[in-house]
C-alpha cells in the first residue's frame, strides 16, 4: 500500500505506555492466541455469552457495556515519538478516511461528515462505552465517537488472519470507520431498535448485516482513496480479502470447536465478508452497501 502522499490526520489519541484503564480481563496486552480463541468459544458454548463479546473482532461489543461511562482522562506517560512508524501509518490511514468520507458522504447522501478519533493503546484503557482490552479487538464506540485499537492486533493478523500487510491493516481501521459512518447515517440506532424487538437469533442476523455493511463501506473508502492517491499495490486487495475471509464467523467457529452454528453468527461468513468488501471496492458508492435488503 502506497500512502506517503496521502493526508495525515490529527485525530489520533496515543495512549500507549500510559497503563491499563479497562480493569481485569481474560488476557493481557498481547491479544488472543489460537489457544485463547479456542478458550473463548469454549466459554461461549457453556455460558451462552456471545463470542463476539469475548474475542478479537468484537467491534461493536463495547457499545452495550457500561453505556455512557466516562472516558478515562489521559495519564502522564512516556513522550510519544512522532516518528513512530505505526502511529505515522495510522495517521495516514485516518487522513484518507477523513478526506474520502468528507467528500463522499455529502456528495452521495447530502450529509456532512464529522471525523472520528482513533485511540491507540496497549493492554487496556477506558472508552466511552466502558473498558477496552486487547482481547476485545478493534471496536467503535458511538458514545464518544472513537475507534479503539490495541496495536498488538496487527501482530495477531500477521500470525492468524491471512498474513497482514499495510492494506489489510488499513482495512481493519476502515471497517471501524465504516461503523462511524453508519452512526452518522443513523443506521446503528435503527439496528439497535430492531434488535430490542427481536429474538436472539434475529438480533444476531441484524448484527451480521451491520458488520457486512461496515465491510462494504471499507471497500467504498478503498475505491475512492485509490482513485485519488493510487494507494493500492499488487496483492493488496488479495491480502485484504484473505483477512476478511479469515475472520468470518464460520471459519473462526470451525477452528475453535470443529463446526459452525450460523444462527450464532454476528459478523458474517467468510464468503459474505469477502463479497461485501468486494462490492464496495468495485462501486465506490454507499448505495451499493444495502446489506439489510439482500
Amino acid at each position: 500500500m502506497q500512502y506517503d502522499n496521502t493526508p495525515v490526520s490529527q485525530n489520533i489519541e496515543d495512549r500507549r505506555g500510559q497503563g491499563g484503564g479497562g480493569g481485569g480481563g481474560m488476557m493481557g496486552g498481547g491479544g488472543l492466541g489460537i489457544v485463547g480463541v479456542i478458550a473463548v468459544f469454549a466459554i461461549s458454548y457453556f455460558t451462552g455469552i456471545n463470542p463476539a463479546v469475548l474475542m478479537g473482532g468484537a467491534e461493536m461489543a463495547s457499545r452495550y457495556v457500561n453505556h455512557g461511562a466516562p472516558t478515562q482522562p489521559a495519564k502522564t506517560g512516556p513522550a510519544v515519538d512522532p516518528d513512530d512508524p505505526t502511529r505515522k501509518f495510522l495517521a495516514h490511514v485516518m487522513g484518507t478516511t477523513e478526506a474520502v468520507w468528507g467528500t463522499v458522504l455529502p456528495q452521495q447522501t447530502g450529509l456532512e461528515y464529522t471525523p472520528a478519533t482513533l485511540v491507540i493503546y496497549d493492554g487496556a484503557t477506558r472508552s466511552g462505552c466502558g473498558g477496552a482490552q486487547a482481547a476485545m479487538g478493534p471496536f467503535y464506540c458511538p458514545v464518544d465517537k472513537k475507534v479503539y485499537l490495541d496495536t498488538s492486533f496487527f501482530r495477531d493478523m500477521k500470525a492468524k488472519y491471512g498474513g497482514g500487510g499495510d492494506f489489510a491493516y488499513a482495512y481493519v481501521v476502515a471497517h471501524e470507520i465504516g461503523h462511524h459512518v453508519q452512526d452518522e447515517l443513523g443506521i446503528l440506532d435503527k439496528a439497535d431498535a430492531l434488535k430490542a424487538r427481536s429474538s436472539q437469533t434475529q438480533a444476531n442476523a441484524i448484527s451480521v448485516r451491520v458488520e457486512l455493511q461496515a465491510d462494504c463501506l471499507a471497500g467504498v473508502w478503498a475505491a475512492n482513496a485509490n482513485q485519488k492517491w493510487r494507494i493500492l499495490e499488487q496483492g493488496d486487495v488479495e491480502k485484504a480479502l484473505a483477512t476478511a475471509q479469515a475472520i468470518g464467523d464460520d471459519r473462526l467457529q470451525t477452528a475453535a470447536r470443529g463446526y459452525a452454528v450460523p444462527d450464532s453468527f454476528t459478523h458474517g461468513s467468510s464468503a459474505q465478508r469477502a463479497k461485501w468488501l468486494t462490492a464496495g471496492l468495485k462501486s465506490g458508492r454507499i448505495d451499493s452497501c444495502d446489506t439489510f435488503s439482500q
